[in-house]
């Protein structure tokens, strides 16, 4: 799946003229935030989990990490992200452009409450160089979430 994949499923929502893309990376938090000028917590970064033979998305704010204690909470089971070879397959998006939109079947979508600080985010649209400018809550509506948890703490 790639940015057009994602494009004809922001289509539906008439959010696929919105989608961002840039001849800088935004594969990772730093260069996202780095190519958009803004600060790396308005990054809404997709880490992705193995949860029994399925994959797990948790979109989050860019400045945190999971807390395994409250990711085992939540979900029931340690936290253990894709291995490389994993991530395409299972989220149906290459690593630098995982993102909540368009993903495999079976997957399960989940937005953390970090990025409630923000009044918008940028989280990725299937490839190293795109981006989509989003509330939280129109991030938890388009990407079909199934709930908001809270699994994460500050990474610095």
């Amino acid at each position: 799946m790639s940015v057009e994949n994602v494009r004809a499923y922001l289509k539906k929502f008439n959010k696929d003229q919105d989608i961002i893309e840039l001849d800088a990376s935004t594969a990772t938090v730093e260069l996202a935030a780095e190519a958009l000028g803004t600060q790396p917590a308005r990054i809404a970064k997709t880490l992705s989990f193995k949860v029994q033979d399925s994959c797990l998305l948790v979109v989050c704010a860019g400045d945190m990490k999971i807390d395994n204690s409250l990711f085992k909470q939540e979900f029931g089971v340690k936290a253990s992200m894709l291995k490389g070879e994993e991530v395409e397959a299972l989220s149906g998006h290459a690593i630098g452009g995982v993102c909540p939109f368009a993903v495999a079947e079976g997957v399960l979508v989940c937005c953390d409450t970090s990025l409630l600080a923000y009044d918008f985010v940028y989280p990725a649209c299937g490839s190293s160089h795109s981006c989509i400018k989003l509330t939280p809550e129109e991030l938890f509506t388009y990407a079909a979430a199934d709930r908001w948890v809270t699994v994460c703490k500050p990474r610095y």
